[in-house]
């Protein structure tokens, strides 16, 4: 070899030894891990130096090895002059990735507590995730990802009411875009956060199917990122072993048939695969941390207690949905008894109780009645009434004020309680809106000093849109009644007599058990209107309504027909005694009469007529055409009596005048 290309290769040596050198303390600057290997790297190089320097004299071109001995030892000085300076620099590193993982894991968990329905699910999903990113070979860079993926992957529901989030039925198309949005938003709000791994991708593409059907941007196949296609997998085979507001969870056996099911058509086949096979061992490192889900009872905490903090937030959440959910449930309702099970029923949701009564208030009698309740004692405080003064529902009644200090055993004087039950707490309020009392909404517990002003605040609320709801349900009622009632006699009127006979006709097609039907018109009704007025036709009208009603049983029906008519319908009668109902009604209302002034009285008569269901129709029209057409028979053979009377009467009298002029 030439002189020329022994010196070409020396310096070529030497460049590469130098690259290596600088590049070495490169890449320890940037990992301080490395930093002791490259020092005894460093001290090797210098003590060849060294040799080589010593073996100089007997080789003709050793000078680069002795330059590279020199740079070797000053490498060598360098790393023990910087080693304090690095292990302050790995000290800051590890501080600050510490804090980062704490956090998205702060982040995760808010998320989690969001939701009613999930607990430590991302943790689960974080597990799943790596372990099989692990499995397949990823880099430290992907893995790293997934870690952080699983975390925030549904960091975007923050934007998702809690009412769609967990709505015990089927969402809407429109519901169901809403929450789709999820995955975009989640993406969006982490692209602002310069990760040193590819975090995004996962985010906004862990709902993509491997068919294309998914969503949002329909990838199919390995169009989506391997992290994704991991991550959706881990995600709902968490997601199906936990209680949803729509489901129960599933168990281990139907989580893995449904993850094969869907391979192939949602799910990458491959990833499936690898999931299933090592899955007993994520199990285990679930275990290990007291995250499993239970075959029985669907996601639990297991041993790992929930921070405080995250307890809060999930508090605040399920107030806010349960407010959603009573608000809506009493919306749906429009009976007054209905609107009182409701109200019972949900305040359970936010307020803790032994027993819970709903009182619903009469004008008319002047007390309140306990018309629904939940909880222990429950049947027996049902059907209790309370007059205003009595107790602490009286006392609420009686001033229209929240009660929190009364005794609570003051409400149940008089019902026996189980041996060594006593109630020590309790909150009354007024179900009231505006000026008018609806009733009163209690709690009881047997604790002492069991309620906190947050239970009186959210009672407050629950109390507020009960009110609502109760005058919404008693204005509908006194609508109905309304629209159902004549305004001038408070009878039935016609609609409601329809509906009557309808329900009447059914029962009889059911049970074979005949009613009748009964027509009443007024005689001489008009005169009274013509010489007395019709305020006075209107007072008759009503006090021949009142009597009227005392001839027939509780069970019967009457009816104003229009003007002065009336219709009854009667059960079980025979003939023989529908003739004896005819004959007391004339009696009653022929004996009648209505003082107007002076000593003038106004009177009427009554004509009555009958007819069968099934002997002389089954439609109401047929069988009021057969009972007027009998009453206008009786009415017509009474006008001819009495006309047969008044001139049998003048005869008497015209004889009589004939005999005294003799």
């Amino acid at each position: 070899m030439t002189s020329r290309s022994r010196t070409e290769q020396n310096e070529s040596e030497k460049e590469a030894i130098f690259e290596r050198i600088f590049g070495e303390r490169e890449r320890v600057e940037r990992n301080p891990q490395r930093l002791m290997a490259a020092g005894a790297l460093a001290i090797l190089l210098a003590t060849c130096g060294v040799i080589a320097a010593v073996r100089s004299a007997l080789h003709p071109d050793v000078s680069h090895l002795i330059l590279v001995g020199a740079i070797s030892v000053a490498v060598g000085s360098g790393y023990w002059a910087n080693r304090k300076r690095s292990r302050e620099m790995v000290q800051s590193a590890m501080a600050l990735h510490r804090l980062h993982l704490a956090t998205l894991e702060a982040l995760a968990a808010a998320v989690d507590a969001k939701d009613q329905m999930t607990h430590n699910h991302v943790r689960r999903v974080q597990i799943y995730a790596t372990g099989v990113g692990e499995v397949l070979g990823l880099s430290r860079r992907e893995i790293e990802a997934l870690r952080a993926g699983a975390l925030l992957h549904d960091i975007g529901k923050l934007a998702v009411p809690d009412h769609i989030l967990n709505k015990p039925e089927s969402l809407t198309i429109a519901e169901f875009e809403k929450m789709k949005a999820h995955a975009i938003i989640g993406a969006k709000l982490l692209e602002s956060i310069k990760f040193p791994y590819p975090v995004v991708p996962i985010v906004r593409h862990h709902h993509e199917r491997w068919d294309g059907s998914g969503y949002p941007d329909g990838l199919r196949g390995e169009e989506i990122p391997l992290t994704a296609r991991i991550l959706a997998v881990a995600e709902c085979f968490d997601a199906l072993r936990e209680n949803r507001p729509y489901r129960r969870g599933k168990s281990r056996k139907e989580a893995c048939e449904f993850l094969r099911q869907h391979a192939g058509s949602h799910f990458d086949p491959r990833v499936v695969e690898v999931f299933l096979h090592h899955l007993p061992r994520f199990e285990s490192q679930i275990a290990a941390l007291g995250l499993e889900v239970s075959d029985q009872q669907g996601a639990k905490l297991g041993d790992y207690e929930t921070p405080s903090h995250l307890d809060e937030i999930r508090r605040a959440h399920r107030e806010v949905y349960a407010l959603y959910e009573i608000a809506r449930s009493f919306g749906s309702s429009l009976r007054v008894e209905d609107t009182a099970a409701i109200i019972a029923r949900k305040v359970e949701q936010v307020i803790p109780f032994d027993t819970c009564v709903v009182y619903l208030y009469s004008d008319e009698d002047g007390y309140a009645r306990a018309v629904h309740a939940v909880g222990r004692n429950a049947e027996k405080v049902v059907g209790r009434c309370v007059a205003p003064g009595e107790g602490v529902i009286g006392f609420v009644l009686s001033n229209g004020l929240k009660v929190i200090e009364l005794d609570p055993m003051l409400d149940f004087a008089g019902i026996e309680l189980e041996a060594g039950e006593e109630y020590r707490s309790a909150i009354a309020l007024p179900l009231a809106k505006g000026e008018r009392l609806f009733g009163v909404l209690a709690v009881y517990s047997f604790e002492s000093k069991r309620y906190t002003e947050d239970h009186q605040r959210l009672l407050d609320t629950v109390a507020r849109l009960a009110s609502d709801a109760l005058a919404n349900a008693i204005h509908h009622a006194e609508a109905e009644s309304n629209a159902l009632t004549d305004a001038l006699t408070g009878l039935p009127n016609r609609r409601a007599l329809q509906l009557r006979f309808e329900e009447e006709a059914a029962r009889t097609r059911r049970t074979g058990r005949p009613f009748q039907l009964i027509m009443l018109d007024l005689d001489d009704f008009k005169r009274v209107n013509d010489t007395f007025g019709h305020k006075i036709g209107d007072q008759l009208l009503r006090e021949v309504a009142r009597r009227l009603q005392t001839q027939l049983r509780d069970y019967d029906f009457l009816a104003r027909y229009a003007g002065d008519e009336f219709v009854a319908l009667v059960h079980d009668l025979t003939a023989s005694q529908v003739e004896e109902l005819r004959a007391r009604i004339e009696r009653t209302i022929e004996s009648f009469s209505l003082h107007v002034r002076d000593n003038q009285r106004a009177r009427v008569g009554i004509s009555i007529g009958a007819a069968s269901y099934g002997a002389d129709g089954e439609t109401l029209d047929q069988l009021i055409v057969a009972a007027d057409r009998q009453m206008y028979e009786v009415k017509f053979a009474r006008k001819r009596e009495a006309e047969r009377d008044q001139t049998d009467g003048k005869v008497v009298i015209n004889s009589l005048s004939s005999a005294s002029v003799n």
